[in-house]
């Protein structure tokens, strides 16, 4: 079953409406009309062929990866219904959008989970703010590299501006993501999650159908990192990547670069000018997970012959790059200064690090209380050797240093910290209720590194 939109609604099959009756009784019993969700995802097991013959078992939306992509105009009001068919509660989050802490798909901030075997959800919020979003599972995961983002519970949500003329030829969406995870000892006694294989979207590199251009074309690629724990960097050779946006915000100055950096969570919008005709890969640069399967082929009209790839000369993706000189590096007199420091707590060989924040780790950190129209500048201290690309849910920041140096204008919900240094982001207190903030990477987040802000 696919996404479901209003005029299909009648004529969806009467499995669709069994798995739905559960919370269409309940509604009826409280004297409620029942009416028809502009989306209906359903949660599914799926075994995904992603080369001939090799089969991942997995779940997913909607009987694919990613799910189908959820479309909508800035500031319209969206039903959708999360229709659970796997055995254990799950839930969605709506990642990047400005919407209620009980809409928002994280049972920490108080959104509901959809129950197992059938067990249906209702979120209804306003599409806010434009850009490229996403959408997926925020359940637990723990040790169970077969639930939450391990899984291909995942896809892309574009909110569009009323007006979006296109100044481009093609839009492509590629997500990023790694496959059959397995925890294993690191190189210091902790536990850590490595992978089988990868894809785009859901092929391994060199058996989906490549990406077909046109010499002069301009193409925009939507870029998600999809992954539950990985970075990723990615290279066309012969081609640069012109970044529009970061986060689905634009950027104050796009700028052409050979790489882009992604962390989980991540996403980057890049104009590509198909000037180099051939037959090309565009993949990560780490040579291990391009052989994993992290690629597509890009073919120009015409051409043929074997996909070529080339290292690209250095990986010159830095945030700053896209930012604006910032007029002055002191904070501003009205910004609440908030410290944050993140630090391993080593538990033992055989088992996950744990991870505190300014020395607690979820759930027994403490609440940061918000007060509405004030503005906040969180010092990000990362004091350990491992990268951290956290999340502020329902908000939008601003970055302003990073590691000493300053930038502005750069607004994004995930940033990447480098190791043992510090990362400095501002934000105004716009959306009242919990607000949860935690690392990205799936075994962080479970492991502790997380907390909520909540206001007064």
């Amino acid at each position: 079953m696919t996404i479901v939109k209003r005029r299909d609604f009648l004529i969806q099959s009467a499995g669709a409406l069994a798995a739905a009756w559960p919370l269409s009784r309940a509604l009826a019993l409280r004297g409620q009309t029942q009416q028809p969700a502009d989306y209906t995802i359903r949660i599914a097991p799926l075994q995904l062929e992603i080369a001939p013959g090799k089969i991942v078992k997995t779940t997913a939306f909607n009987g694919r990866v990613p799910g189908e992509l959820i479309r909508v105009r800035e500031g319209r009001q969206v039903t959708l219904d999360v229709i659970n068919q796997t055995n254990a509660p799950d839930i969605v989050h709506w990642h990047g959008l400005h919407i209620p802490s009980s809409q928002d798909g994280a049972v920490e901030e108080g959104s509901l989970e959809s129950a197992p075997h059938g067990g249906t959800q209702r979120y209804t919020w306003t599409a806010q703010p434009t850009g490229c979003r996403w959408y997926h599972s925020h359940a637990f995961a723990g040790r169970n590299v077969n639930r939450s983002t391990y899984t291909g519970e995942f896809g892309f949500l574009i909110i569009d501006p009323p007006q979006n003329p296109a100044r481009y030829d093609q839009e492509i969406f590629l997500a990023l993501h790694d496959w059959e995870g397995h925890i294993q000892g690191g190189a210091e006694g902790y536990q850590e999650v490595v992978y089988s294989h990868a894809t785009i979207n859901d092929r391994m590199l060199g058996f989906g159908e490549p990406i077909r251009v046109r010499q002069g074309q301009r193409v925009l690629l939507h870029l998600l990192n999809a992954s539950a724990t990985l970075m990723h960097n990615l290279s066309l050779p012969g081609h640069k990547f012109q970044v529009t946006a970061l986060d689905g915000n634009p950027v104050p100055r796009p700028a052409l670069v050979e790489t882009i950096r992604m962390g989980p969570a991540e996403r980057v919008d890049a104009i590509v000018t198909m000037n180099q005709p051939g037959v090309w890969i565009l993949a990560d640069t780490d040579p291990d997970i391009r052989k994993s399967g992290l690629g597509i082929v890009v073919e120009y009209a015409g051409q043929s012959g074997e996909p070529k790839w080339r290292d690209p000369a250095a990986s010159d993706f830095q945030y700053e790059n896209f930012g604006d000189t910032p007029a002055t590096v002191a904070p501003d007199p009205d910004e609440v200064v908030i410290p944050l420091i993140f630090k391993p707590k080593f538990e033992g060989y055989g088992d996950f690090d744990h991870w505190t924040i300014n020395g607690l780790s979820w759930p027994n950190t403490k609440n940061i209380l918000l007060k509405e129209g004030t503005r906040y500048r969180l010092v990000l201290d990362n004091q350990s050797t491992d990268i951290h690309p956290v999340h502020l849910h329902r908000h939008s920041f601003e970055l302003k240093t990073l590691n000493r140096k300053p930038t502005a204008g750069i607004l994004k919900d995930v940033v990447l910290l480098q190791t043992n240094a510090k990362t400095e982001v501002v934000f105004t207190a716009m959306n009242p209720g919990k607000t949860l903030f935690h690392c990205h990477q799936q075994d962080h987040m479970d492991s502790g590194f997380m907390m909520m802000f909540d206001y007064a």
